[in-house]
């Protein structure tokens, strides 16, 4: 297709530059995406309307004013009326123009106020689909409320961590990419519960029309209603800090039947993780190096990075810390309970083995080498002490 274009511009004396201009603007577009939801489709049609609007009465006055500089130029020796406030038309189109004016806006004004309710009143009832949406610097927590497991005699909720991935997985979607997209069923309403574990954030997805910041400590509503299936892309629209453009977002939209699925899909994951950190042996600093390294680089390198020099002062290196060459103790303490008025969470929903790997791998590498081998039982009675 490309060849074919570039054989056809030098046909016609076209530069190539301009036919890959052109191609490029075709593929961005000049509108907005098409809406997958009833929400946004409304807003859409109110932005078709007031644009169609607009046009109409920059072409009327375009055209007017182009008609009267041309015919009343000076050159053809118009001389200037000034009696045309003691005609009928120049005494009352202080009235009329105002009065137009103010129908069209009333007209944008009522479609407009009718779409703001039906965005802000969210609806109730027995089934609606309830997503918690948690950002994190610089990362998004998926959590479906309505759809649990019971692990270990406690209730355990399906989650979903979204991080963007690197560049060459990316490819030409870089930095609009996510190992876990958010995934939702078409024809269900779905009900987000936005806030944040640290600084502000913003969820915003055009094509679903949805745009709420995420504040920390506050829980705050948006809805949606899909109705077609697609991969729909969006990002953090709140400057949160130092990888702010590395927190895209992406909603995979499922038939019904696709999203029970993949929900059954996660739940088998959650149980066989949960089976294997319970499985009670003791595992080798091999096994948990390597296993803690690629946990780490997902879950804390962001922050800390991943050659452990962190981001001072927000993010400490952890590379010859106090915490991960001192007590064992300490570092467990600090990593299940988190750092009250630090950007540092509780990683407590993680597996004791995820946790013990990381643990592991924090205090042996980067030249640390404290030769600490932290075991999924040493984090289960961390746990117990947490809870007494």
């Amino acid at each position: 297709m490309q060849s074919t274009r570039k054989r056809l511009g030098a046909a016609l004396g076209i530069p190539s530059f301009a036919l890959g201009a052109r191609s490029a603007q075709a593929e961005l577009g000049v509108n907005f995406p098409p809406p997958a939801a009833g929400v946004a489709q409304e807003i859409y049609d109110i932005h078709m309307l007031t644009m169609s609007i607009a046009t109409v009465l920059l072409v009327i006055i375009f055209a007017v004013v182009g008609y009267s500089l041309y015919h009343h130029r000076k050159s053809r020796g118009y001389q200037a009326d000034q009696h045309f406030h003691e005609s009928w038309f120049g005494n009352w189109s202080w009235v009329i123009v105002p009065v137009l004016v103010l129908g069209v806006d009333l007209t944008i004004a009522s479609s407009a106020q009718r779409t703001l309710e039906k965005v802000w009143e969210v609806p109730k009832g027995e089934d609606l689909l309830d997503v918690k949406v948690i950002g994190h610097q610089w990362w998004w927590e998926y959590q479906y409320l309505d759809h649990t497991i019971e692990i270990d005699g406690a209730p355990r909720t399906v989650r979903v961590e979204s991080r963007a991935t690197t560049p060459e997985e990316a490819g030409r979607n870089y930095l609009r990419d996510v190992d876990n997209p958010l995934v939702l069923p078409v024809g269900q309403k779905i009900r987000f519960l936005h806030t944040s574990a640290d600084v502000l954030h913003a969820f915003w997805v055009p094509e679903l029309a949805v745009k709420k910041d995420a504040i920390p400590g506050y829980v705050t509503e948006t809805w949606v209603d899909l109705n077609r299936e697609g991969t729909f892309r969006g990002q953090c629209a709140e400057l949160c800090g130092t990888w702010h453009s590395r927190m895209p977002i992406v909603v995979e939209s499922v038939s019904g039947d696709r999203f029970e699925q993949w929900i059954a899909e996660q739940k088998e994951l959650m149980l066989a993780s949960a089976a294997e950190a319970a499985s009670g042996r003791d595992w080798t600093m091999e096994e948990l190096m390597e296993r803690g390294q690629g946990l780490y680089n997902v879950k804390c390198g962001s922050c800390h990075q991943v050659t452990g020099q962190g981001l001072p002062p927000a993010f400490p290196a952890l590379a010859g810390s106090p915490i991960a060459v001192g007590p064992i103790q300490a570092h467990l303490d600090i990593v299940l309970n988190g750092k009250p008025g630090t950007a540092m969470v509780a990683w407590s929903t993680l597996t004791d083995l995820e946790l013990a790997a990381i643990i592991t791998y924090e205090r042996n590498a980067w030249g640390n080498d404290t030769g600490d081998l932290v075991q999924p039982s040493d984090i289960k009675a961390a746990r117990s002490l947490v809870l007494r």
